[in-house]
């Protein structure tokens, strides 16, 4: 299982095939790279994959490959989990996979073609990217993110690591709005490191093993121009976002989920439609937590351990339940509004950001 969603085997992968599985979107969260957090957002599981099949249907469209099947229906029938423990599912079970326009009501699993994840070793202060590829074979998650970037919004790692002046914008610091790039930026970042890590290019094509950090770079274009597209149809703007990517037998295929609220950062009459909202609140309700996690990061930097969580002496706290109940309605509100289909028993994108915006 992942932070937010459950990962299913129904077939592993071999070095040179796929396999196949389903991911199982929860309502859970997770925020400065904690994992998951102790309490639920309501139907945000449902919010992102009901958006994430809504863009990868609409990326198949525009010709990008992706390991995307499908959305699932449910019938009972017991699975196996990445870590190989009996999954006993007796209340629902799977159908084939159907596209997300055949399901009456928003779906949680999506069926996936499933690639290598291999072991990724740490030793003597560094992460053994040679030995990860020597068992990925010709089927692998390319352990990269690819970040791409329309605008500089409040909270962006932007802010944190460059200038303005870097990306031809004349101002000494960069102002407190968001700010619109005049150009997309590319960006890869580490996927599977405890500490999320940027890299130069040079490095990136390191990590990537056969993967070509060109044809990555030019798929994030694409991508990225695609989603634009359809959230100014519906009165979004597109901030940033990323993809992660696997690669099979010499193609370089769209994995994981991608244009949800907790992938990418949109806005909507200036206001966050994002998990970006999460962040922002609990800068404000705990701000000695997000501190420790700060520190915690520093010091397992400063004496190269992998694991920063364990220089973290706070935990966080619960949001307050108000809070909860506005952004459940802002994840369900924006899918709505986004997809174009009233998935969701929710107010109206606009009501949402009026109610989020009282916090």
């Amino acid at each position: 299982m992942t932070s937010v969603k459950e990962f299913l085997i129904e077939t592993e992968p071999t070095t040179t095939g796929y396999g196949r599985g389903r991911f199982v979107f929860t309502d859970q969260y997770s925020v400065f790279d904690w994992g998951a957090m102790p309490d639920q957002i309501p139907h945000k599981g449902t919010s992102l994959c009901t958006m994430g099949a809504y863009n990868f249907e609409l990326l198949e469209e525009n010709g990008i490959s992706t390991h995307y099947i499908g959305v699932v229906r449910r019938s009972k029938a017991e699975t196996t989990t990445i870590d190989n423990q009996s999954s006993d599912e007796s209340d629902h079970i799977t159908t084939d996979p159907c596209s997300l326009d055949a399901c009456s009501t928003a779906p949680t699993e999506m069926a996936i073609k499933l690639t290598q994840v291999p072991a990724l070793p740490y030793d003597d202060g560094a992460y053994d990217y040679e030995s990860y590829h020597e068992a990925g074979g010709q089927n692998y998650l390319i352990p990269l993110e690819v970040v791409f970037r329309n605008s500089v919004p409040i909270g962006s790692s932007l802010r944190d690591r460059k200038s303005p002046q870097e990306y031809d914008i004349d101002a000494d610091a960069w102002p407190s709005n968001p700010v619109e790039l005049p150009k997309p930026v590319i960006e890869f970042s580490t996927k599977y490191e405890e500490q999320d890590r940027y890299l130069d290019r040079e490095e990136a094509e390191r990590i990537a093993g056969a993967a070509s950090i060109d044809t990555l770079e030019e798929l994030a274009v694409s991508v990225n121009r695609i989603i634009t597209r359809e959230a100014e149809k519906r009165g979004f703007v597109h901030e940033d976002g990323k993809i992660e990517c696997l690669y099979h037998d010499g193609e370089i295929i769209l994995a994981d989920v991608v244009g949800t609220f907790d992938e990418n950062r949109f806005g909507y009459n200036d206001q966050e439609v994002s998990k970006e909202v999460i962040r922002q609140q609990y800068k404000q309700i705990d701000p000695e937590w997000v501190s420790a996690v700060t520190d915690a990061k520093r010091q397992a930097k400063i004496q190269d351990v992998a694991d920063w969580r364990g220089h973290c002496d706070r935990s966080p706290t619960p949001l307050p339940q108000p809070f909860i109940n506005t952004i459940s309605d802002l994840y369900a509100a924006g899918t709505n509004a986004y997809v174009d289909t009233q998935w969701f028993d929710a107010p109206s994108i606009e009501m949402a950001i009026e109610n989020i915006q009282e916090f």
